[in-house]
């Protein structure tokens, strides 16, 4: 289950970068370039992400 949580954070924090970089204008191509809106949830993501990740790897078995 420790694994599974890590790596359901990791996949937060993947989707939350990509849809900053989209936000940013970095990753074009998308109806969410250069946009506001995801300019704000995508970091927010990530940092969700990362909060998911590091309290599954701190979990014990």
């Amino acid at each position: 289950m420790r694994i599974a949580i890590l790596g359901l954070g990791i996949v937060v924090a993947c989707f939350g970068a990509l849809w900053a970089l989209q936000g940013f204008g970095v990753v074009g191509g998308s109806p969410m370039s250069n946009t506001t809106t995801w300019s704000i949830i995508g970091p927010i993501t990530v940092v969700i992400g990362v909060a998911i990740a590091a309290w599954g790897a701190r979990r014990r078995k």
